[in-house]
Formats: structure tokens, C-alpha cells, sequence
């Protein structure tokens, strides 16, 4: 029972408790990718120290239930048990049903999220091949639209979008330096991530840790985007860039250039030392 009590204490720690602390760090700003990292660590540590708290439980609960039948055998009131059954096997089964369930919940909603994503992907990459036409000097699909938005739909055939409202407003530079942050999400494949994040919190919907996860890795992949972007720009460019753009919106299935937290990044592309 000790260990039923220190696993499930964990889980409590990990999945309520730890990810106020870690939202609220300000070194996340200054190292996003590590963040991340952390952020992964803790869901798929809550997933091991709930999965194996409850099979110690269900271990407890079945020593006691065989030592109920022990004892009563040796009173000689145990029941004898029926032809054919067979309750070790199905003792064996019970122990293993409930952690495996914890384990595989996730695992199943990963499937379907990771399958919704892709069908949405394929019709908006459908809609982009009758509507778009390339850039070749930018890399880019032009959307003929009024609104400035620049985006990036991931996947195997991963492209970056631009309307045509975005090309009048920004300057060369400007736009190079929000493409550059959209290349960064595609080459960093920074969708998986976003899927597995949103699948946990699917799969447990209560949970802090699940919530402030995905809210906090969409932002902390943007800081990633924009880190690189601004080896190869400038401050005010992207900045610029990334203002200009904010009021655009991008697919569910894309990462848009406005994208999570535009205010907090300003903040930190503009003067680093706040990060």
C-alpha cells in the first residue's frame, strides 16, 4: 500500500501541481526546446506513475482477496471452485486491464487526433491545389485573399501559404523573415508535437497538466519558429512581420506566422533580455 500511496502521490504532484510551477518559470522564454521537452517529460511520467499506481492497487486488493480465500480454506468454508474456471487466469487479466487502459487512452486518442489532422490537411492541401498558384522566388503558395496571413500546412506535401494582402504589405525582408519562421515549424515537424499534445488532453480533459501542456507547447513552439527565423533576420523585421500578420487566420491543420501568445513574443523577440 506504501507504494500504491507514493505512486499515486507522483501522479498528484505531476499531473496538478508541477505544471502551475512550470508554466509560470521564466526560463521556459529563454529555452523553449528544453520546455518542451519538460512538458513531454511530465505527461508521459504521469501516464507511467498512474498506470503503475493503479496496478499495485488492483496487486493489493487481489493479496487480500487470496488471503480472505486462504484463510477460509483452512476454516474449510472456502467454495470449491467450478469446472472449467479458471480465476488465476482471470485474476491475471483484471490486474492487467485497468494500467493498461491508462496507458493505451492516450495512445488511442494520439491515433485519432493524428488521423483528423490529416484528413483536414489533404482537403485544405485539395483546396490550395485549385486556388493557389506558386511563388517560386519566396518558396510559397499564393492565396488570392485580402486579408495579410502567412501559414505553413505541414505533412507530406508540407507548403507555406501566403495571400496575396500579405505579399502588398510586407517588405521583402519582413516577408522573408515570417516565411523563414514557417520553414522552421516544417523542418522542426513541429506538428507531431502539437498532436501528441492535444491527443493527452483528449484523453484526460480535467487534468491541469493535460490543459496547460498544450496551451504552453504552442506558444513554446513559436518561440522555436522564431528563434530560428532571427538566425538569419532581424528583430524588427520579424517583429514587424508577425504584427502585420497577426489578424490573419490560419487552418486548424496549420501553424500560422500570428500564431499563440503574439503579444508575449513580441516581447521577447524585441527585447531578449526579458525572456
Amino acid at each position: 500500500m506504501t507504494t500504491v500511496l507514493a505512486l499515486a502521490a507522483y501522479a498528484v504532484l505531476v499531473g496538478a501541481v508541477l505544471p502551475y510551477a512550470l508554466s509560470g518559470a521564466r526560463w521556459t522564454h529563454r529555452a523553449p526546446t528544453a520546455a518542451v521537452l519538460a512538458w513531454q517529460g511530465l505527461s508521459l511520467t504521469f501516464v507511467v506513475a498512474a498506470a503503475f499506481a493503479v496496478y499495485h492497487l488492483v496487486l493489493s486488493e487481489q493479496h487480500v482477496h487470496d488471503g480472505i480465500v486462504g484463510l477460509l480454506g483452512t476454516c474449510g468454508l472456502a467454495a470449491d471452485t467450478p469446472p472449467g474456471a479458471s480465476p488465476a487466469g482471470a485474476a491475471d487479466f483484471g490486474l492487467l486491464l485497468a494500467p493498461a487502459t491508462i496507458v493505451l487512452l492516450p495512445l488511442g486518442w494520439l491515433a485519432a487526433t493524428a488521423w483528423q489532422a490529416r484528413r483536414e490537411r489533404q482537403r485544405h492541401a485539395g483546396l490550395l491545389a485549385v486556388i493557389g498558384a506558386e511563388a517560386a522566388d519566396y518558396g510559397a503558395t499564393v492565396v488570392e485573399h485580402d486579408a495579410p496571413a502567412v501559414y505553413c500546412l505541414p505533412g507530406r506535401a508540407h507548403r507555406v501559404v501566403v495571400t496575396r494582402g500579405a505579399l502588398d504589405l510586407l517588405t521583402d525582408e519582413q516577408l522573408r523573415a515570417v516565411l523563414a519562421h514557417e520553414q522552421a515549424h516544417l523542418r522542426g515537424r513541429h506538428h507531431l508535437v502539437q498532436i501528441a499534445a492535444k491527443a493527452f488532453t483528449r484523453a484526460f480533459p480535467g487534468l491541469p497538466l493535460a490543459r496547460l501542456a498544450r496551451e504552453q507547447t504552442a506558444l513554446l513552439l513559436e518561440m522555436i519558429a522564431d528563434d530560428r527565423a532571427l538566425r538569419s533576420h532581424s528583430r524588427d523585421a520579424l517583429a514587424t512581420a508577425m504584427c502585420e500578420v497577426a489578424a490573419g487566420r490560419a487552418p486548424r491543420s496549420a501553424l500560422g506566422a500570428g500564431g499563440t501568445g503574439a503579444l508575449i513574443r513580441l516581447r521577447r523577440i524585441l527585447t531578449p533580455e526579458a525572456g
